[in-house]
């Protein structure tokens, strides 16, 4: 899921009770907010050291993280954050308009003026967080939009399938996102709101996928894969 837990480098009392989910959580958040770069390696014992548990709880959050394809896990090597190929990014994208397409019609069609009000404020905070140069929060909240939807229809299947989806995405963007990339993902939740809120459905439904296409379309495909430093990254 995009929305996860502030970064904690080390447990709490409060978290203690499931560590490898607090593990899981931060390391979500760090490849999410792309402070976590695609190819690095995830040493589990500098990542014991770091969140004060066991190999055996990293071992499992890795796994788990393996399970969303976040990371990958290669033999005698250890576990890395995963690199989407280009066809695997393209795969991506077209499964999310598949998906938001009929969720877009669904949801108008259950449109309620308490919904609308809840995506007008998701999407003030997103106006925000663009305004403050936020990058970190813009790219929650731009992700988060999609799985508000779902949450808003009551359907916990597609909202945890699309926030695997959109965390898949967040990689992707960082390794392809051109320096032009689209700056306008904000105002265009905001027309999407505005035709849900007519009921407009066939509007709705055009503008949805056009987003998501212009997502896709301003990913530069040839660009070198950056990285980074674990330790730097989590801190």
């Amino acid at each position: 899921m995009m929305r996860v837990m502030d970064t904690q480098p080390t447990l709490t009392p409060a978290n203690l009770s499931n560590p490898t989910a607090t593990i899981v959580e931060a390391l979500t958040r760090a490849i999410v907010e792309h402070r976590l770069h695609p190819g690095t390696k995830l040493a589990e014992q500098k990542l014991a050291d770091h969140f004060g548990v066991s190999r055996t709880l990293v071992r499992q959050a890795l796994f788990q993280l393996s399970q969303n394809r976040l990371i990958r896990l290669e033999p005698a090597r250890g576990a890395f954050v995963a690199t989407p190929s280009v066809i695997e990014a393209r795969q991506v994208f077209t499964v999310r308009r598949m998906l938001e397409a009929e969720m877009t019609r669904a949801f108008v069609r259950a449109v309620t003026p308490a919904k609308i009000k809840a995506l007008k404020d998701h999407v003030a905070q997103e106006k925000n967080a663009v305004e403050r140069n936020d990058a970190a929060g813009r790219t929650e909240l731009l992700g988060d939009f999609h799985v508000r939807m779902a949450e808003l229809m009551g359907n916990e299947v597609l909202a945890q399938l699309l926030g695997e989806l959109i965390s898949r995405c967040a990689l992707i963007t960082l390794m392809y996102q051109s320096a032009s990339a689209a700056e306008h993902s904000n105002d265009e939740h905001a027309a999407i709101v505005k035709a849900l809120a007519a009921k407009d459905e066939e509007l709705a439904v055009r503008l949805m996928n056009e987003h998501l296409l212009n997502v896709e379309k301003n990913l530069a495909f040839d660009r070198k894969v950056p990285s980074n430093d674990i330790s730097m990254a989590l801190s």
